[in-house]
């Protein structure tokens, strides 16, 4: 597999901006990082690459976007995905190994393991004041529709996604997995909102496109044929997790002493996991009671008598 990167362009005359990645990497790594069957690893890898755009959108240093999906009588439960303007992407499911089904041509179900009714949750985090939060209901579960819909209906945005990912047929691993998203901008006159909708009607699916050599920048092309093209850049990708030892102690100084103390097990050692990661934290008693000593004085370390962390 290539590296990961996404691409964002526009056209010359402002009227349209595309953004195009190639997450295979990425989503290969999520899969191999929570054990998905197929219907969640086709899930969580739609919806790990629609944070990857929606992520190169902001600009901002810190900035950051998250996306929940959380659908009636789901059988993935829960889906997570984060990432920023810098290219770093997570993401979990809850239940990572939900049943798989097929529609009649061999296709993934995904909507029927994400459920086709629900919520979709959008938060963009810009580092500074509150964030931005919205919210629609799904229309299929399919999750790129439901991603168009949260732009048309959330944010007033004319725009066209498709997310795909390749698995391959006998061990279901991830062989290509990527993504776009285009978007009308004010300046789109009706003869430019004609060329569009033809042109995206006769794309291919994001993995036929992408399996059959084309770059992210030739789908974009592709999408904006008729047009002249202007690239605004062009950012790696990768799955990559913040969590650290630091952040979960601050997490442990939110609780109450006798909750911290609760933490550790019969063996005397308290182990955090991390959703995104599957990292693991050990803290021993001795550290737990110097957590509390720094919740009441906020001077002291704990003492690392402990391996830091495990994968």
């Amino acid at each position: 597999m290539s590296e990961d990167k996404i691409i964002r362009c526009i056209t010359s005359d402002g009227a349209v901006m595309i953004c195009a990645a190639d997450t295979s990497q990425l989503v290969f790594k999520g899969a191999k990082l929570h054990l998905t069957s197929p219907a969640a690893t086709a899930a969580l890898g739609r919806l790990l690459t629609a944070a990857a755009i929606m992520g190169a959108q902001l600009k901002q240093k810190d900035a950051s976007v998250t996306l929940r999906i959380k659908g009636d009588n789901s059988e993935t439960g829960a889906l997570i995905a984060v990432a920023d303007s810098e290219g770093n992407v997570k993401g979990y499911v809850q239940n990572p190994d939900c049943p798989t089904e097929y529609y009649e041509n061999g296709k993934l179900n995904v909507a029927k393991a994400v459920g086709k009714t629900g919520v979709l949750n959008v938060m963009r985090d810009y580092g500074a004041g509150e964030p931005y939060i919205g919210q629609v209901q799904l229309v299929s579960g399919e999750i790129a529709e439901d991603v168009t819909s949260y732009y048309a209906v959330s944010e007033q945005i004319p725009t066209a996604c498709a997310l795909g990912v390749l698995l391959d047929k006998k061990d279901h691993e991830v062989l290509l997995a990527g993504g776009f998203l285009l978007q009308l901008l004010p300046g789109a006159d009706d003869a430019a909102i004609d060329k569009i909708e033809k042109n995206v009607s006769q794309l291919e699916p994001m993995t036929t496109m992408l399996a059959t050599g084309m770059s992210i920048r030739e789908i974009c092309e592709t999408a904006l044929k008729g047009f002249e093209v202007e690239v605004l850049d062009e950012t790696p990708l990768r799955y990559a997790c913040s969590c650290s030892r630091e952040k979960i102690i601050d997490a442990f100084i939110t609780l109450q002493d006798d909750e911290i103390r609760a933490l550790a097990d019969e063996k005397g050692y308290a182990e955090a996991i991390c959703h995104f990661c599957k990292k693991k934290h050990r803290f021993s008693k001795l550290q737990l009671e110097q957590i509390i000593q720094q919740k009441h004085d906020n001077s002291a370390e704990p003492q690392k008598d402990t391996p830091k962390s495990e994968s």
